[in-house]
């Protein structure tokens, strides 16, 4: 069954389409009853104006805000759009999700997308590999462009990410406190990414504070589950393996409680960075440097909204603090 058109809406009136349009969208004089009887009939056919194209007709901004995440089925990127949905729903403003799966190819397509609908604000995830500096003229022009998890590049613009070196550099601390000295890293790929290289580098400062060896074998990188999984047993056949390991992203600890499980290990240590559903109720329970990714979208649509309502101070780089929740794989000591 077709959608109801203007057209249908005239017809059922016995107006012209131009006199429909008038009241749909309040340009030009129309009589009261007329408008009623428009208004009447748009209810009675379910007709749906097209505000895409209105607004691009007449170059108004969509009421929308285009979100770019670099996948669907990480939880970490659902509870951000959620928490920026909750920010923006009451401004009237309607959230579109787009996953660039991690390329920079797919995610300039999804903003060229968003931006041909003109949406009102972008809120971006940079994918690994990413230059923003194709941006600059939607920036000048006053778009509202905020980056999230990761700063643009080529580009400054606003950005909120969470603490990322001193939350690695505690979770580390926290294993070094109960006797660990061989402590394996499960980074994300690439190893330029800008996450990674700041909970390395917190993991670096960690072993330099307290006079312990950086040794380069300790260190694995696994993008998902199971590339974690197979660096987790990597590490622990080494001849000199770590007593405790830091995966530094929710899939990596994933990867390290399914490997850790499947070969009988409860003698490691493990620390995540990222919490996980369940958690609490793995045996033992999971101790997670813990983001809070529903303050980072909430940060980031204040960002947005403020932009929208003229702030044009220069761009700003707010960061979100984590936490350690300790649960118990943390704690196990260093056996001599």
């Amino acid at each position: 069954m077709r959608r109801p058109t203007m057209t249908d809406v005239a017809r059922e009136v016995g107006v012209t389409a131009k006199t429909v349009s008038r009241v749909l969208n309040d340009d030009g004089p129309v009589a009261i009853e007329t408008r009623e009887r428009v208004m009447a009939a748009v209810r009675k056919l379910g007709y749906q104006p097209n505000l895409m194209a209105r607004n691009m007709r007449v170059g108004a901004r969509d009421a929308a805000i285009g979100l770019v995440i670099p996948e669907m089925g990480n939880p970490f990127f659902g509870t951000v759009a959620g928490g920026i949905e909750n920010a923006v729903r009451a401004r009237g403003l309607t959230l579109i999700v787009g996953s660039s799966s991690e390329t920079a190819e797919l995610e300039q397509s999804l903003i060229a997308t968003f931006l041909a609908r003109r949406v009102s604000a972008l809120i971006v995830v940079p994918s690994a590999g990413s230059d923003h500096r194709y941006l600059r003229t939607e920036r000048v022009a006053g778009l509202p462009i905020v980056f999230l998890d990761r700063p643009a590049v080529g580009l400054t613009a606003d950005s909120v990410v969470s603490g990322n070196r001193a939350g690695a550099q505690a979770g580390i601390e926290h294993l070094i406190g109960y006797g660990h000295r061989r402590i394996g890293f499960i980074g994300d790929l690439p190893a330029t990414l800008y996450t990674r290289r700041e909970r390395f580098q917190g993991y670096r400062d960690a072993l330099e504070q307290a006079g312990l060896p950086f040794d380069r074998t300790l260190v694995e990188t696994g993008h998902d589950q199971e590339a974690a999984r197979a660096a987790t047993l990597r590490l622990l056949a080494l001849d000199r393996p770590p007593t405790a390991l830091f995966a530094a992203n929710n899939l990596a600890s994933m990867g390290a409680v399914v490997a850790l499980a499947r070969a009988g290990r409860r003698d490691v240590a493990l620390v995540g960075f990222d919490d996980l559903p369940l958690a609490e109720v793995l045996d033992p329970p999971l101790t997670v440097v813990a983001q809070d990714p529903a303050a980072i979208g909430e940060v980031a649509a204040k960002l947005v909204l403020s932009r929208l309502d003229g702030d044009r101070s220069r761009a700003r780089r707010p960061l979100v603090p984590t936490r350690l929740i300790v649960r118990g794989s943390g704690e196990l000591p260093a056996l001599s």
